[in-house]
């Protein structure tokens, strides 16, 4: 296990920026995802701390050691690929030997070491086969399995999963938290799927167009987003957001007024002031039906998923939301309701700018 420190690292192509000033810890044994849409450096950054591409400035420090001039090999890490990048002539056996000859490691350790990450993925049987044979989540394994006999002091993946259907995904990524937990390696994941960090990490870094707009515990980051942008990335389906108008403050919170609709209270919302404009902000899962008193729309879509149901509205003033209720409902299209924020909801409020942070909540962490 290792420990990784980020300072102040960029990244310029010529005259463009594309990494900006990245900060950040990463402790021993610590599970990390890197998360945002594409183009926002997630991949740049990876490549930079595996030493595939330096960084225009900055400094990486593994185990306290700046490793910014070390090769690649020097460095102690270990990749898995999008691509899986096995050797299609080998076996898998030789394909998980082949880094560990070329350190001319003993043929005893390169066996042992083989026997025991083969048996950790369960690719015992799979040992004599080329990766021609073997299916989509297999050679997955195969490429971890890799990267598990060299023993590295930190893992990192590079959105290996994106190449699977979706129940070898779900699959896969219990796997890894597994393999996490039984060999309490340092591993840094690269991915643009939210319920892949959510259901993985120790913590999550949130990246936009290569700057660092949140990090923190999974749940930290869904409770208490620090913009508007985190507030909708993480969470699916997304958080919805409407156009506000702060009403009323006080010290225990604030009313706000959506368009021409019923007043929303607030409470715990601090350092908003009368008049202003924002972003109120309110997941589908802490919206639900009532007779009276709370938004009014029609519904535009009713998604069944069995044990639950996401509902597609649009609001009176052509704003519009989704509700997400627990079990099945009858609702139909062209219904009329009305939503409002349940008793057990949390509503945010966000400055107007994407990128603004929210208005703080008294007593979130």
């Amino acid at each position: 296990m290792a420990s990784l420190t980020l300072r102040g690292i960029v990244r310029d192509y010529g005259t463009l920026r594309v990494i900006h000033g990245i900060d950040l810890d990463v402790a021993e044994g610590e599970f990390v995802v890197f998360v945002g849409p594409s183009g926002c450096g997630k991949s740049t950054l990876l490549r930079m701390i595996a030493g595939l591409d330096r960084p225009s400035g900055g400094d990486i420090l593994i185990d306290g050691v700046r490793v910014n001039e070390r090769s690649a090999a020097e460095r102690g890490l270990a990749m898995v690929f999008q691509s899986y990048a096995l050797y299609p002539h080998m076996t898998v056996r030789q394909n998980l030997a082949f880094g560990l000859e070329n350190q001319r490691m003993p043929r005893a350790e390169i066996d042992r070491r083989i026997a025991e990450a083969a048996r950790m993925l369960q690719i015992e049987h799979l040992l004599a086969r080329k990766p021609g044979q073997l299916s989509g989540g297999q050679r997955q394994r195969v490429a971890i399995g890799r990267t598990v006999t060299r023993e590295p002091g930190i893992f990192l993946f590079d959105e290996p999963l994106s190449n699977l259907d979706a129940e070898l995904r779900v699959q896969m990524r219990v796997e890894l938290s597994e393999l996490h937990q039984r060999l309490g390696a340092t591993m840094i994941y690269v991915t643009h799927d939210q319920t892949e960090a959510m259901t993985m990490a120790d913590r999550i870094v949130v990246l936009r167009a290569g700057r660092l707009e949140q990090a923190g515990a999974p749940l930290d980051l869904y409770n208490n987003p620090a913009n508007r942008f985190v507030a909708g990335f993480i969470g699916s389906p997304r958080m919805n957001f409407l156009n506000a108008t702060v009403t009323e403050a006080g010290p225990g919170g604030v009313r706000v007024r959506v368009g021409d609709l019923p007043e929303i209270a607030l409470a715990g919302i601090a350092g908003a002031a009368s008049g202003e404009t924002a972003v109120l902000g309110v997941r589908p899962e802490h919206l639900g039906f009532v007779d009276a008193g709370g938004l009014p729309g029609t519904v535009d879509l009713v998604e069944h998923m069995g044990g639950e149901s996401y509902v597609y509205m649009t609001l009176g003033d052509g704003e519009r939301i989704t509700v997400r209720r627990p079990g099945q409902t009858a609702l139909r299209s062209g219904e009329a309701v009305q939503a409002a924020v349940t008793a057990e909801g949390i509503a945010h409020l966000f400055r107007s700018g994407e990128g603004e942070p929210a208005y703080p909540r008294v007593g979130a962490a």
